[in-house]
């Protein structure tokens, strides 16, 4: 039975929830729109100097190498913390084994990752968005001189309200909260994380409006088939889930060897290579949800998709041990849309309605590969389900997320953000970057 004194304290933790979601909103809600110029100041550049193709190929590939440079540089200088997705972090500081971050974060990681993720690195907005409202949530507990369960619960929930806000998923920020971040069921804590991401929301759709973030043609009611093949998917997703997992340690590992190269150096080479392809395929570049429209709306090339994969496979990692701000989210989700896509259009290439089958297929391939990489099945499901603004993929997407999560558990290895945790709590193993 619910005191006087508990029912005082939950009042007071749902009004300061909704209070941390609010400011999420607007923070991640100025993010977004800071990315989305940045985007579109990249892409008229190559249309600037068409006159002069490899000047302005130059001057590209140099602003590119200035801005990540500047962003690694305030990241290792200013707020180390703020470094790559800032998930880990949080789950670190949610577990009691690092302090939480100071509010030079903020700016930190917002202008660091408007610089990153703006000249073209294959990075998401979510990470910079789930850090910037763990720590807004978690200074605002402070502020209010609540004890550490409840501001442990803020940061929680501040975080969720960061991925709500940043993907338009009210839901699925709520659930990113027990499934990845606390990894039980706590009802403070979910009413908490409803409350933040209901704010976040409401905040965030001033700046990027209600429509979810990609659209979709209508989709054929999903049959045994699609069920059984998805099945087959998923296993496909956990194999390249491993793979992604695998190759984005590996390119930390690497640039932590090279000692005698500053990060900040790292970094100028990353964004030079970006500045590079984006003068020449600006659709490559980016956190890609320009590349995962065009697939669910059906319209890219079949035959170079594995190439896009694989290019974008790698620009993923390396981009992400560059030493920049930015999250991991929006590149696994083009890699599961382009699995899913041609996965599904080489199996129904003579079908009638082949190419919304191959759509159907790309919507469910976003979830495999999430769940593989992430293993937070649920969060991913609500994620692109709330993305879509679609459930006509729900059934196969179960199906293709079981599979992936087992597969990818039988292949070995552990979730993702996992071993990124480790890694920062050994920063001596992990060499001078501590990524």
């Amino acid at each position: 039975m619910q005191t006087a004194s508990n029912r005082s304290s939950l009042t007071a933790l749902a009004l300061l929830s909704v209070l941390a979601g609010a400011g999420a909103g607007l923070v991640c809600g100025l993010f977004r729109l800071a990315l989305d110029a940045a985007a579109q100041l990249r892409a008229a550049f190559p249309q600037t100097w068409t006159g002069s193709s490899w000047s302005g190929c130059l001057i590209l590939m140099g602003v590119a190498a200035t801005a990540t440079a500047t962003a690694a540089l305030l990241v290792r200088r200013i707020a180390p913390t703020a470094i790559g997705s800032g998930i880990p972090h949080v789950e670190a500081v949610i577990a009691v084994e690092t302090p939480p971050a100071p509010f030079i974060l903020l700016p930190v990681k917002f202008i660091g990752g408007v610089l990153a993720m703006g000249s073209g690195l294959a990075l998401g907005r979510e990470g910079p968005c789930v850090q910037m409202g763990a720590t807004l949530a978690q200074l605002l507990g402070q502020i209010f001189r609540r004890d550490w369960p409840d501001r442990q619960t803020l940061l929680a929930a501040g975080a969720g309200a960061g991925l709500a806000a940043a993907f338009n998923a009210p839901l699925a920020g709520a659930a990113f909260v027990l499934e990845e971040l606390l990894r039980r069921f706590d009802l403070r804590a979910a009413f908490a994380g409803l409350g933040a991401s209901m704010s976040a929301i409401v905040v965030a759709r001033l700046f990027t409006g209600a429509a979810p973030d990609f659209l979709l043609p209508q989709l054929p009611l999903p049959d045994a088939r699609d069920f059984a093949l998805c099945l087959g998917l998923g296993v496909v997703a956990g194999g390249f889930g491993s793979l992604y997992n695998h190759l984005v340690l590996e390119a930390l590992d690497r640039s932590d060897a090279m000692v005698r190269v500053p990060i900040e150096l790292q970094a100028a080479v990353a964004g030079a290579f970006i500045g590079a392809l984006g003068w020449f395929a600006p659709s490559l570049v980016g956190g890609g949800d320009g590349m995962t429209q065009a697939l669910l709306t059906g319209a890219p090339a079949l035959a170079l998709i594995p190439l896009a994969f694989l290019l974008r496979l790698f620009l993923s990692a390396a981009s992400y041990a560059a030493g920049t701000p930015g999250g991991l989210f929006a590149p696994m989700l083009v890699l599961g849309a382009q699995i899913g896509y041609f996965f599904g259009a080489a199996l129904h290439p003579f079908m009638a309605a082949g190419e919304s089958h191959a759509v159907l297929f790309a919507v469910v391939g976003m979830a495999a590969f999430f769940t593989a990489v992430v293993r937070a099945p649920l969060t991913g499901m609500i994620l692109v389900t709330e993305m879509t603004g679609s459930s006509a993929a729900l059934l196969p997407m179960l199906g293709a997320c079981f599979t992936a999560m087992g597969f990818a558990t039988l292949l070995g290895g552990k979730p993702l953000y996992d071993s990124l945790k480790e890694r920062s709590a050994h920063p001596h193993e992990a060499g001078p970057g501590k990524k």
